[in-house]
């Protein structure tokens, strides 16, 4: 199976389960790979046998501006299941980092990684 990339995709959001999270809100990055055969597509050079990239993107970012939860596993959820409704993937991997997590020690990030298939 073939991958498609997207790698820090930032957009703010007001998820997690403190009121100042759901209040202030803040930023969180997606990482997502799309796994599909990219075979049709290259062979014809055809955008439309393939996932459209910027579109993925920009409904990731519409999801994490979206409704707020309580959980960045739900957040993950709700990504994996929007990218598995374009024709042609068959399998995700989504990354949610939460880099700004009410944490009271030191620490670089916070990530849920899931991966969701066609079955």
């Amino acid at each position: 199976m073939d991958r498609v990339a997207l790698r820090g995709l930032k957009a703010r959001g007001h998820h997690g389960v403190f009121p100042r999270e759901r209040e202030e809100g803040q930023t969180f990055v997606v990482d997502v790979v799309l796994g599909l055969d990219t075979r049709p597509a290259a062979a014809d050079d055809d955008l439309t046998k393939t996932v459209h990239y910027g579109i993925v993107a920009e409904e990731i970012v519409e999801i994490v501006q979206g409704d707020p939860v309580d959980l960045i596993e739900t957040l993950a959820e709700r990504i994996a299941q929007r990218c598995l409704k374009h024709d042609g993937v068959q399998e995700v991997e989504v990354v949610v980092h939460k880099p700004d997590a009410p944490i009271t020690v030191p620490f670089d990030d916070v990530t849920i990684t899931i991966t969701r298939s066609r079955v």
